[in-house]
């Protein structure tokens, strides 16, 4: 067993892959051979990550607030809290908060010295995230 007592900083989502305010905190990092890890990421209203995709698939949880996501070709959905979004391995897409509230979720990946565990690319544009549906 081990104990990893919290004193990791919260760290500011880089302006390369995201848009808006995000805060990461990480959750787990188990050492080799284990290849998961998983960030608990906060969304101010409005920030949203790139177009980005992950070797080895994603899974997204939702702990609070409400959010979107989209696959490349996909419509935006909104995401709430208890909903699990799996984007497939090498699916192109993005997550982020609605326009008027935050998201709060916990982002599980996968990676190996084979692939690596994001590649992330475009911005998503104020058009692409305004074809969101309406949020109560």
């Amino acid at each position: 067993m081990q104990i990893t007592r919290s004193s990791i900083d919260t760290v500011e989502g880089p302006a390369d892959w995201s848009t808006g305010d995000v805060y990461i905190d990480a959750v787990a990092a188990a050492p080799a051979p284990s290849r998961v890890s998983a960030n608990l990421v906060h969304f101010m209203p409005g920030a949203r990550t790139h177009w980005h995709r992950h070797p080895l698939g994603q899974t997204v949880f939702v702990t609070e607030g409400v959010g979107l996501c989209r696959r490349r070709g996909g419509p935006v959905e909104v995401i709430r809290p208890g909903d699990r979004v799996l984007f497939e391995a090498d699916e192109e897409h993005w997550h982020g908060a609605a326009p008027n509230r935050l998201m709060v979720h916990v982002a599980i990946n996968e990676g190996d010295d084979d692939h690596a565990v994001v590649h992330w690319l475009t911005p998503v544009t104020d058009e692409e995230y305004g074809a969101a549906p309406a949020v109560d």
